[in-house]
């Protein structure tokens, strides 16, 4: 399975195992680089997305998980953490956070650990899908398997 995969899914695999998470990960034939996108490749509701979406805040960067059906509430969850401003990273800051592309960026296999916020609806989806590394690759777990992956804290992101 793995030999079908770039080096980037290779990377989110091996920290999937490592995690002790069974999820495979799957080439669509398509990008799926939007959570609308995502869900119809999959048959899924687009709330069972898992986005990455990652931010500065206090210059560092923040990676928020949250499901598909939501837009951030940047203002509400910087007062809700207790932090200063937070703002889209540019491509060039996700690039260098997650060594990922924005449309693609899994919850792991970056090159360091980043500082994750995991989206509370998540929750509702006994299943929820996560880009893979890559547009073209995404790959199944639970809300649990997502907080333990990220060692994220959940909130509510909108």
């Amino acid at each position: 399975m793995t030999e079908h995969l770039s080096a980037r899914s290779r990377l989110v695999h091996d920290a999937l195992r490592a995690a002790g998470i069974p999820g495979e990960i799957v080439v669509l034939p398509d990008a799926a680089s939007t959570a609308v996108l995502a869900a119809e490749a999959l048959g899924v509701e687009v709330g069972a997305i898992a986005n990455s979406l990652v931010f500065q805040c206090d210059g560092m960067p923040l990676l928020v998980m949250t499901s598909g059906a939501h837009r951030v509430d940047t203002a509400a969850l910087a007062a809700r953490i207790g932090r200063g401003k937070i703002s889209r990273a540019t491509p060039e800051q996700v690039r260098e956070a997650t060594g990922q592309a924005i449309g693609g960026v899994a919850p792991t296999g970056h090159p360091a650990p980043l500082e994750t916020l995991v989206d509370e609806d998540l929750a509702d989806y006994p299943e929820i899908w996560a880009a893979g590394g890559t547009p073209h690759t995404v790959f199944p777990m639970t809300f649990g398997e997502l907080v333990r992956l990220t060692g994220g804290r959940v909130v509510s992101v909108v």
